[in-house]
């Protein structure tokens, strides 16, 4: 996929927003192979992941649920939620958010393996 405004490095992998509409946003995710993103929550959307490659671990609010290939994963408003990579290759999900707002600026971190606030 070649790089656009719309793309964003992170240092987990990156994102790649795919839709940007007033009432939903879809991202394509991709985790790298031992790295996670950050334990987090958002007061504005819902988010719908679906594990298109690779293999890893969702973490909602207490419960950890093994992920691959086709699994689907709802992730309420308000759950804390994180998602790893646990094989050898990338993890890659597409996320659906629905909800109020979409701007990165709700996300509301727990804990963050590179110290972002």
């Amino acid at each position: 996929m070649s790089p656009s405004s719309k793309d964003e490095v992170r240092p987990w992998g990156a994102f790649y927003v795919l839709v940007d509409q007033d009432n939903t946003k879809v991202k394509r995710l991709v985790v790298n192979p031992g790295q996670r993103l950050s334990l987090q929550s958002h007061k504005h959307r819902d988010e719908h992941w679906v594990i298109v490659a690779g293999v890893g671990e969702v973490t909602l609010d207490d419960e950890t649920i093994r992920v691959e290939y086709g699994r689907h994963i709802f992730v309420k408003r308000g759950t804390r939620h994180r998602i790893a990579c646990t094989g050898d290759s990338p993890l890659e999900f597409i996320e659906v958010q629905t909800g109020d707002a979409f701007p990165e600026e709700d996300i509301v971190r727990f804990e963050d393996d590179y110290n972002r606030s």
